[in-house]
């Protein structure tokens, strides 16, 4: 089975007392900030893309990237 690796990163500036509660809360909910970014950018893609865009975001969503 071929590996996936991530390929890129996205950096985002936000107020730190507001990054805290979103860490903690994401921790109290046993769950990863990553994924809870994820999700909303790829709604926003596959709703804002092209078809070609958005069936690569599917793809990606649906091998876990």
């Amino acid at each position: 089975m071929k590996k996936v690796t991530k390929g890129g990163q996205l950096a985002i500036r936000m107020e730190k007392s507001e990054r805290a509660v979103f860490v903690d809360l994401c921790d109290q909910l046993d769950t990863s900030t990553d994924r809870n970014l994820r999700r909303p950018i790829r709604v926003f893609v596959a709703s804002h893309a092209p078809a070609d865009a958005a069936s690569t975001a599917a793809i990606h969503h649906s091998l876990g990237v």
